[in-house]
């Protein structure tokens, strides 16, 4: 159940940190060079850099626990840079935390006697 948890909030954490992505670039970079709010990105860049640090704490806590390739790895990282990207891969993120959650469910199920 724990690896489900881990995936869980992978995908949530990203697509959060794809949501600061997008308010950095189509709402503080705006403010700050059309409306000379500077402050604007600041503000909104700290935040996604925090969220983007917690996604690559997050990427590698479900790296290591479910023994995932170099490669997966890198286009989950990848993901993480290309705007848009976060609210793609969680389509297939979702897939396989489903596939998991099924196949902690068959593992778990033990049969009752009847009399």
């Amino acid at each position: 159940m724990r690896e489900v948890k881990a995936i869980q909030q992978l995908r949530h954490i990203g697509l959060v940190e794809g949501t600061s992505t997008l308010l950095l670039l189509f709402v503080a970079m705006p403010l700050k060079y059309a409306a000379g709010m500077p402050m604007a990105v600041s503000i909104v860049g700290m935040i996604h850099g925090i969220l983007f640090t917690l996604y690559c704490v997050g990427l590698v806590r479900v790296s290591l626990m479910q023994k995932r390739s170099f490669g997966w790895s890198t286009i989950v990282f990848i993901a993480a840079i290309i705007p848009f990207g976060p609210f793609v891969l969680d389509r297939g993120l979702r897939r396989e935390e489903e596939t998991l959650r099924k196949s902690i469910d068959v593992k778990t199920f033990v049969p009752i006697k009847t009399g």
